[in-house]
């Protein structure tokens, strides 16, 4: 043995044993392997637990999805639009043997064209009968399916979501539950209509805003632990690049809001909203590493980010009119008197008349003023003032003289009027912790329903099923203020130092009874209306004692 190592057994035998590996962030390396193990098995117990919610969801959904039978609603219109889409590639008008008119995107009408490619689809007005190219079913299975898988995977999201956001598999299955027992969702889950999927995509949109937050706080992390000084000017300063660590979750959220504004115009007020929220967060993560101009900075390192996510949104919208694009027997799809084609050329040409169509669209939709019967006013939907009633029949046999079998779109009471005491306590919360995750949900309950707010000032005729994509948002906020009841905690879940452990546990456990139990009075509400949501017959005195507000559900 050399002199030296001699010297270095010495030492080490003075110093004691070594100290175990550590990695960049000053954790032993045996420990961070442990945490992964434990963190491993704990998100496998939770899709587990996310499968059980999903899978209620699909029941409720999915359980005598082809009645009533015939359309019902607004079927008439979507569920002969999505043939038509699947048989023409343009909504089609088959009364008159031409191309349909239609104010709304095609996305949705696809979708539901998709669901009648694949389980068959009838029209008996027109002579219409065709069988399913994967298995031939009752016709509105076909035309009711694919709204049924669009509200399953958005519940499946919500857990997921919420779990993310509140770091709970338990506040995130309490967030998918309470969204798979609101009769408002079921009842869009269970029908034709183009509101499902503007919420899919919506929620979808911010699902992956939240992952591109996550992602860029990592990265971010990772640079400062391996000995990133962001007091540097330029790229010095900043974490390293390359197409790994580009904003993908951000470019996914940009297509996703991109199909949410193929399926209705109303998700464009959510585009500047989640905008605004990642640059907040780009902001908030550079102000937390120390970078000495974090506004400038993300402004000038995010902004062609956003710009391309913007691309991203007007390249996907414009591919979900394809159909319209490539064929030439869409309305307004050639040249007439009124609106010439731009030029001879194809695409500009097309692009014209596309913009013409989007112009009268336009004009329809805020001009909308006629009276309906089902009409309600944005200030009534959180309270229920007016559901509207998709489906009602008094005939059938129920053991009583008379008889009513109703879908109506109504929320589940109970859930629906937490709303705006969870809104009021998420403000207040939201400031109190300087919460970001308060804000987001805030943001986005905003996006979804004021501006209807403005509308309602012309007078525009609107419905309930309008707030649809603003749903799962203030679901979030009644389950973020369940997580405060469980757990008085900042936003990053730690408690106080000087906290009694002991009076810590019993907050847990009396919070935890709390949750238990509203979940579980939303569930017995819900059971109660369920008539009502799926059109089961009732002796009239039964459907009658579920009419809580009188003339206002009637």
């Amino acid at each position: 043995m050399t002199s030296a190592s001699t010297a270095q057994s010495a030492s080490a035998d003075r110093s004691g044993p070594a100290a175990p590996p550590t990695d960049a962030g000053g954790i032993p390396a045996v420990v961070r392997r442990r945490l992964a193990t434990v963190e491993a098995r704990l998100d496998v117990n939770s899709w587990v637990a996310t499968a059980v919610v999903v899978a209620i969801a699909a029941v409720l959904r999915l359980l005598g999805l082809s009645s009533p039978k015939g359309k019902i609603f607004d079927e008439i219109y979507y569920a002969r639009d999505g043939y038509g889409l699947i048989d023409k590639g343009v909504e089609w008008n088959y009364k008159d043997n031409g191309p349909s008119y239609v104010v709304h995107p095609p996305l949705g009408k696809w979708l539901i064209g998709l669901g009648e490619w694949a389980f068959g689809y009838q029209d008996q007005e027109h002579g219409i009968s065709v069988p399913g190219h994967l298995v031939t079913t009752a016709p509105e299975f076909g035309w009711r399916f694919s709204a049924a898988v669009a509200g399953i995977v958005s519940v499946l999201l919500l857990v997921r979501i919420a779990r993310r956001l509140f770091r709970s598999t338990v506040l995130g299955c309490a967030a998918g539950l309470l969204l798979a027992l609101d009769g408002f969702h079921l009842v869009l889950s269970r029908t034709a209509l183009l509101d499902i999927f503007l919420l899919l995509f919506v929620l979808a949109a911010f699902g992956a805003l939240v992952l591109d937050r996550d992602a860029r706080r990592r990265r971010w992390t990772r640079a400062l632990e391996g000995g990133l000084d962001p007091s540097l000017r330029g790229r010095a300063g900043r974490p390293a690049g390359g197409w790994r660590t580009w904003p993908w979750w951000r470019l996914a959220a940009g297509v996703l809001l991109g199909c949410a504004v193929g399926v209705k115009w109303s998700a464009l007020w959510f585009v500047p909203a989640f905008a605004v929220l990642v640059f907040l967060w780009e902001v908030g993560v550079r102000r937390s590493a120390g970078v000495r101009r974090p506004w400038l900075d993300a402004l000038l390192d995010e902004l062609p980010w956003m710009v391309l996510a913007g691309l991203l949104i007007v390249g996907t919208y414009l591919l979900t009119w394809s159909g319209w694009l490539l064929g030439d027997v869409g309305y307004y799809r050639t040249a007439s008197p009124s609106y010439p084609m731009l030029s001879d050329t194809p695409v500009l040409g097309a692009l014209n008349n596309l913009y013409q169509y989007h112009k009268a669209a336009f004009e329809f939709h805020t001009g909308l003023e006629s009276a309906h019967k089902y009409q309600s006013w944005p200030w009534q939907w959180l309270l229920l003032g007016r559901p509207v009633a998709f489906y009602w029949s008094g005939e059938g046999a129920c053991g009583a003289p008379s008889c009513a079998a109703e879908i109506l779109l109504l929320g589940t009471p109970l859930l629906w009027w937490s709303f705006l005491p969870a809104l009021v306590a998420l403000v207040w919360l939201g400031v109190a912790r300087r919460d970001w995750r308060a804000g987001a949900i805030l943001v986005a309950v905003a996006a979804g329903l004021l501006p209807w707010f403005w509308f309602a000032l012309d007078g525009r005729t609107m419905f309930s099923f309008y707030a649809a994509p603003a749903l799962p948002f203030l679901v979030l906020a009644v389950v973020y203020v369940l997580g405060a009841i469980v757990t008085p905690t900042g936003p990053a879940g730690a408690a106080p130092a000087d906290a009694d452990p002991e009076q810590g546990y019993d907050r847990r456990l009396v919070g935890g009874l709390v949750v238990g139990g509203y979940v579980l009075l939303v569930a017995l509400c819900f059971a109660y209306f369920h008539p009502i949501f799926v059109g089961t017959l009732l002796p009239y005195e039964d459907w009658s004692a579920r009419m809580w507000l009188d003339g206002r559900w009637i």
